[in-house]
């Protein structure tokens, strides 16, 4: 019998067991059955299990080898734990000690990762659950521009189900129905309420609960859409406001922990290094484990609460010119030349842009400075590994190339952040002037005049960055493209969550109705409201931005005295020179030479891990966390090669 047969007896013989599991998954839209799941996470606990085995039983004879007094090679690794000369059974007690270890590891492994993975689909419910809420306004607002056109209401959820890659969760919430209406042949009403039994969301279920109300009492859906518009985009301003309170106790209990916490336990493991070598090794794990680890579930944490946009996407159409079948093409002789000279022309215009205007390429596409700072960084590191000899000191060694390792960071990400930032700043100018755009389209639009009309009108107006995008729609347009491939070309020229929203609620409006100065008027309200949460996070979150960075500088301050005062005079400190008994035995130069590498390889950890952590609580992005980084790594970088 498989697994899975056994499974599902069991969930047949018990199914309230497994009700929860079962709703979480289906919640989750993660598309597997009960069994299945429960398959795959016994499946994942036994691989972490063996994996933890393995360690298990070689941690084990480790420990049995030292309790039973093994001999050394005298050997260091990185954390200052000495290599056995061997690994073997010492006395008949060792194999079946090795195998007791594993046999705990490998249930430990298991149930650990079991019980995770039982856990998962309510964590992924309630993610759901978050996106659901932040974007349901945007896409009422999109159901408000088609239900005033006139459009059917499955003729509105199938066009939000389409646009998928815009709206995120709700429009995969809203696909079920159209599923629900297609294949099992429900009708709307049916549909609907099929979807509130199953989606995470108690705002949906809620909006669900009332428009089947409405739907059902024959009322104005028109006007139930614009209202919840409204109500929602005030409820967003308040989440927000909880999110922001919520996150300053986040960036307070960062620099708590894994600033001044680390700071302190530095401080106290270095007096103990000084009096034994186990010091050190914690030490080390503190700096390479407790650092990274802590600000990246710290990252982690702020990732999944955080109120932020998705990237958008969206497909391009292409018109074929011959479009009539009946219409005859004739090709005539001698034009060859001319479509040659055409196809090579495609294929070095991007060429050439480049060589013309280099910079504005780069910050228009700020990820292909990789492709060049990468190669770099990677030959500057080979030609420093053959260049630099190869010293048994390993702490000499690393003393030798750590600062060019970290030369080569900054030489990969000095470039990126730049250019992001360069690219940030335009984008964030243009979805500013967004709000005034569309409130003059609306106005225009209200007094009888058509978009595209309203578009030739504006092409005069200054709109700042906005307005050489206006002009560019308008030659659109001019050259006979339709007002909405102009506004999805534009689209796909800047790629941000607002202007795809805002481009697909005035093309869908614009083809059902040419009078939307409401759903303009909605429109501009809802970017302006978009801008206003954007400015109100940078400003609150400002003030933990600059903690963060005075909370560094202080601590490269105490790391920088402790480095070039303390460790040093305690390491001339010789047994004679104070009173007997409180001798320093352990104080020798290899240790003194460890210390003062983990000193220095904490601050640029800190720096490194400081500056992300500044970017996603500021911004809510890792890229706009660079260059805090690049800067906080360059600062412990002079201070600890120039200043001290």
């Amino acid at each position: 019998m498989s697994l899975n047969s056994f499974l599902r007896g069991r969930i047949k013989r018990n199914p309230l067991k497994y009700q929860e599991l079962k709703e979480d998954l289906e919640s989750a839209r993660m598309g597997v059955t009960v069994e299945h799941y429960l398959s795959r996470a016994i499946q994942a606990g036994v691989i972490a299990g063996i994996a933890f085995a393995l360690l298990g039983f070689w941690l084990t004879a480790i420990v049995v080898y030292t309790v039973e007094g093994g001999s050394y090679t005298g050997v260091y690794n990185v954390f200052s734990i000495p290599f056995p000369e061997r690994i073997g059974p010492q006395s008949p007690y060792t194999l079946p000690l090795q195998v007791a270890g594993a046999a705990v590891a490998f249930f430990v492994g298991f149930v650990l990762v079991y019980l995770v993975a039982l856990r998962y689909p309510s964590m992924q419910k309630r993610n759901r659950a978050t996106k659901i809420n932040l974007t349901l306004h945007n896409a009422v607002a999109y159901m408000y521009a088609m239900r005033k056109g006139g459009a059917e209401m499955m003729a509105i959820f199938r066009s939000l189900s389409e646009n998928a890659l815009i709206y995120g969760e709700v429009a995969l919430e809203f696909r079920q129905v159209v599923r629900d209406a297609d294949f099992f042949g429900y009708d709307v009403v049916t549909a609907l309420r099929h979807l509130m039994e199953t989606t995470p969301s108690e705002k949906l279920k809620q909006f669900l609960e009332d428009m089947v109300s409405v739907m059902e009492s024959g009322g104005d859906l028109v006007g139930f859409f614009s209202g919840r518009v409204r109500l929602y985009q005030e409820e967003a301003r308040f989440e927000q406001r909880q999110f922001l309170q919520f996150l300053s106790l986040v960036a307070e209990s960062y620099v708590t922990l894994f600033v001044a916490g680390p700071l302190f336990l530095i401080i106290i493991m270095v007096v103990m290094g000084m009096m034994g070598g186990m010091a050190i090794l914690q030490l080390t794990a503190v700096v390479y484990l407790v650092f990274p680890i802590g600000s990246a579930i710290f990252i982690l944490l702020i990732d999944i609460i955080s109120i932020k946009s998705d990237i958008v996407e969206r497909f391009v159409r292409a018109k074929l010119l011959h479009e009539y079948s009946d219409v005859p093409v004739y090709h005539r002789e001698g034009e060859e030349p001319f479509f040659s000279r055409l196809a090579h022309y495609d294929r070095v215009r991007k060429l050439r842009e480049f060589f013309r205007h280099p910079f504005e390429f780069f910050i228009k596409n700020y990820n292909y400075t990789l492709l060049v700072t990468v190669p770099i960084a990677v030959l500057y590191l080979a030609a420093l590994f053959l260049a630099v000899p190869h010293y048994q000191d390993i702490e000499l060694y690393i003393d030798v190339i750590d600062d060019h390792v970290i030369i080569a960071f900054l030489i990969v990400f000095v470039p990126y952040s730049f250019f992001y930032e360069m690219w940030r700043r335009n984008i964030e100018g243009m979805e500013a002037l967004i709000p005034e755009f569309l409130e003059r389209m609306a106005g225009i639009n209200q007094v009888g005049l058509t978009i595209a009309q309203a578009i030739s009108i504006l092409v005069n107006t200054n709109l700042g960055l906005l307005s050489y995008e206006i002009r560019r729609i308008k030659r659109d347009i001019d050259w006979g493209a339709s007002f909405s491939d102009a506004l999805v070309r534009f689209e796909d020229r800047v790629r941000t969550p607002l202007i795809a929203r805002t481009v697909s609620l005035i093309t869908k409006a614009s083809q059902m109705s040419g009078s939307i100065g409401d759903v303009l008027a909605i429109a501009a309200s809802d970017a302006k409201m978009s801008d206003l949460l954007k400015r109100e996070r940078l400003s609150d979150m400002f003030v933990y931005t600059a903690i963060i960075y005075l909370a560094f500088v202080v601590f490269v301050f105490v790391v920088g005295i402790i480095s070039n005062n303390f460790i040093p005079i305690l390491g001339n400190v010789g047994s004679g020179a104070i009173p007997q008994g409180a001798g320093l035995p352990s104080v020798s130069p290899s240790s003194i030479k460890a210390i003062l590498r983990l000193m220095y390889h904490s601050v640029v950890l800190q720096a490194v891990m400081s500056g992300l952590v500044a970017g996603q609580m500021g911004e809510g992005s890792l890229k706009a966390g660079v260059k805090h980084s690049c800067i906080m790594v360059v600062i412990a970088l002079v201070v600890f090669n120039l200043v001290l």
